[in-house]
């Protein structure tokens, strides 16, 4: 079985007593040093025993100015805080104020509502024309600032929508110009092309010249007989056969 639970009480023996203080007087010493250390934290412990007699540990800073840090902090609150009998004193001279202020708003709200205007004085009513007319002032200038602001906020939307309008209509003529482009490039490439689709000429002839000796001389010669008789007219004419029977005879 565990460990039942130890209940704490005087311990009765005058001995065990100083023993145990004597520990745990140790052991809380030892738990606000490692607290000081470890989380860096200010630490003032003081301790009486049942003599009298003091134990005391501060970290770095001395006990005097933690002392004092905790004072000047426990007056703040208490000034923070106030007590009880102070708040009610406070609450009983501030609900008389509160309740004629309230009196008097709900009789300003009739009299906005025309009720009970009759056993108003003429000093009464003109007073509630200027609360009329200074609410009617602050209305106009509110209602004013909220439609100069209102119109502000559209001439920025439409100085951003001209902006992005002046934009679009950039990127569409560049875009057409191009498609111009483009298409021009394309024609030029179509021309081209079917340019060099259409036949060369014939390539012209070449005369080589003859491998028989003597060739050239042959050609020249033939050349010139062949001029000479288109020039000179035919003398070989055909004689009737009567003529030659006479020249038989």
């Amino acid at each position: 079985m565990g460990r039942g639970r130890v209940q704490l009480r005087r311990i009765e023996n005058k001995i065990s007593r100083q023993v145990t203080f004597s520990k745990r007087r140790t052991g809380l010493l030892k738990k606000a040093h490692e607290i000081s250390v470890l989380c860096d934290a200010d630490v003032a412990l003081i301790v009486f025993s049942n003599k009298g007699k003091l134990f005391e540990y501060s970290n770095d800073s001395s006990m005097e100015r933690i002392i004092e840090r905790y004072e000047r902090h426990l007056s703040a609150e208490r000034q923070l805080v106030p007590t009880d009998s102070e708040s009610q004193a406070n609450w009983s001279l501030e609900c008389p104020k509160l309740m004629s202020t309230i009196e008097a708003l709900q009789r300003n709200l009739r009299y906005f509502r025309e009720e009970e205007l009759g056993p108003l004085s003429l000093r009464d009513l003109q007073l509630l024309e200027q609360q009329i007319d200074n609410s009617l002032k602050c209305i106009r200038t509110r209602k004013n600032k909220l439609m100069h602001e209102s119109i502000s906020e559209l001439q920025k939307k439409e100085k951003t929508l001209q902006d992005q309008n002046n934009m679009l209509a950039k990127k569409l003529k560049d875009n057409e110009k191009t498609q111009t482009e483009y298409a021009q490039c394309e024609q030029q490439n179509l021309a081209q092309n079917s340019s060099s689709f259409i036949q060369p000429p014939p390539p012209a002839t070449i005369q080589f010249p003859s491998l028989t000796i003597g060739g050239n001389y042959q050609a020249k010669e033939g050349a010139n007989k062949e001029a000479e008789t288109q020039s000179q007219p035919s003398t070989n004419t055909v004689i009737p056969p009567w003529m030659l029977r006479h020249v038989n005879r």
